[in-house]
């Protein structure tokens, strides 16, 4: 999913912003509490260390080791994710989104990322159960995607607009990240089933030997 990172463009519709004094008066009733600024917090702490996760596994490029690594961090930031499902809707101080300059490049990780995975990189699943149609994805796009929409709403948060990191977070979440980290878990615990339980799963011969080959040196 791409964001939307132009100060100038429209992406949370509504109305016109008030005039004056009625948008301070707004601005000010809308002032975050205190427990929401340490909720904000401890999401960004969460987000913050997967992505710094992310880009250490990537780097270090150990197949045996990063599919437990990767399935740890996963889990870790679905759990994020699920708070922020759990909340009430945020809702951003203005019509805006404000700028937080270009997206971070991340072809280098993805393609770290993918070299590592190789032939398990690319996987299928089921992006919305009600809607039952098989997608065909690279577990290499989807983390890139993630960590994308994670650095959006955590350089909002470092820029002071915690109010907007909380709605963004929480909306990307919904709509794209939260999908996309599930079948991502969802595809290295398979990777995992097979090499611990020895049961069948939904892989083919090559994706089966390179299972077997990344995890036979897992510590």
């Amino acid at each position: 999913m791409t964001s939307t990172s132009s100060g100038t463009d429209d992406v949370h519709g509504g109305a016109g912003e008030p005039p004056g004094g009625l948008a301070e008066a707004l601005v000010e009733a809308l002032a975050l509490d205190a427990e929401t600024e340490e909720f904000a917090q401890q999401i960004a702490d969460q987000v913050a260390s997967f992505l710094l996760a992310l880009r250490a596994i990537a780097k270090e490029a150990d197949g045996g080791r990063a599919i437990s690594l990767l399935l740890l961090e996963i889990s870790q930031v679905l759990l994020a994710g699920a708070r922020l499902g759990a909340q009430q809707d945020f809702t951003p101080h203005s019509r805006y989104q404000p700028d937080v300059g270009p997206e971070p490049d991340l072809d280098e990780l993805r393609m770290r990322l993918a070299l590592m995975l190789d032939n398990i990189d690319t996987y299928s699943f089921v992006f919305d159960p009600y809607v039952p149609e098989v997608v065909e994805s690279q577990l290499s796009d989807d983390l890139a995607a993630i960590a994308t929409d994670l650095d959006t709403g955590l350089r909002h948060f470092r820029d002071g607009n915690v109010g907007e990191a909380l709605w963004w977070w929480q909306f990307s979440y919904v709509s794209s990240w939260g999908n996309l980290a599930g079948a991502a878990l969802n595809a290295l615990l398979s990777v995992v089933a097979h090499d611990r339980l020895d049961v069948d799963v939904d892989l083919d011969a090559d994706q089966v030997a390179a299972a077997d080959a990344l995890l036979t040196d897992r510590p």
